[in-house]
């Protein structure tokens, strides 16, 4: 479990101790399919992970009186936590069956849910495992197009592929929340096109301090409390 940090002050991504921690706590489920003859590319995975949180975000489920606006409400209000799990197989076709939005990729499937209670996940949902989501990607990725959004990675961070997808989707989130009405409709209407690319150490410091959205992690897994993981480098936001 993560949650992130951008600005000071009412902000549900702050790591230091806040009264939204005295509200009922949610997550985001997402869900990858790893078959085991098959598994999706890493980059890919980490990808459609980004782009499944916005189209949940951008769903007109979540918004107004749609039927998963009040829990979006209720997660966004409380710390924005994140979950990624493994389905294969008859899992997977389960998953499948509860309500959420599937994204496919170049070889990667990651069904998003509307958040859950921390202490109240679907039963089909809470049974998979978080372990296990090592990816590899067969090549390296090509470079970043500058002139689309990139999620740039802490190039210091050992991160499993869950982990890093938990990450990556918060990194889209607050683009999100970061750009206008206008400029979320064009994104939107493009398809969500992004990239996810580990940083050249010599830029990181520059993107950490360049006032681009920026992820840091509460600690709860993997990593130390406080961590800058992702920049959420938009070309509106520049």
């Amino acid at each position: 479990m993560s949650q992130v940090s951008s600005s000071p002050g009412d902000s549900p991504f702050q790591t230091e101790p806040h009264p939204r921690d005295e509200a009922r706590q949610y997550v985001l489920p997402l869900v990858v399919r790893i078959e085991r003859g098959a598994p999706p590319a890493r980059t890919d995975a980490l990808e459609t992970a980004a782009r499944a949180v916005l189209l949940l975000l951008s769903d007109e489920r979540a918004a107004g009186h749609g039927e998963w606006a009040q829990v979006v409400r209720d997660w966004e209000d409380a710390r924005i936590r994140k979950v990624v799990r493994r389905a294969r197989g008859s899992e997977w076709r389960r998953a499948e069956a509860l309500p959420g939005i599937t994204v496919h990729g170049k070889s990667a499937q990651v069904r998003v849910f509307p958040p859950v209670p921390l202490d109240g996940w679907p039963k089909d949902l809470a049974k998979l495992q978080v372990s296990g989501t090592e990816l590899d990607d067969p090549e390296p990725p090509v470079g970043a197009d500058r002139g689309r959004p990139v999620l740039w990675l802490n190039p210091d961070l050992e991160m499993s592929a869950g982990k890093t997808m938990a990450q990556a989707g918060h990194g889209a989130q607050l683009a999100w929340w970061a750009l206008s009405d206008e400029e979320r409709t064009a994104w939107r209407e493009a398809g969500f096109p992004l990239a996810v690319r580990t940083a050249d150490p010599a830029e990181w410091g520059r993107l950490t301090g360049s006032g681009l959205p920026l992820v840091r992690d509460a600690g709860f897994t993997e990593i130390a409390p406080g961590s800058c993981t992702v920049v959420a480098d938009h070309p509106a936001l520049r």
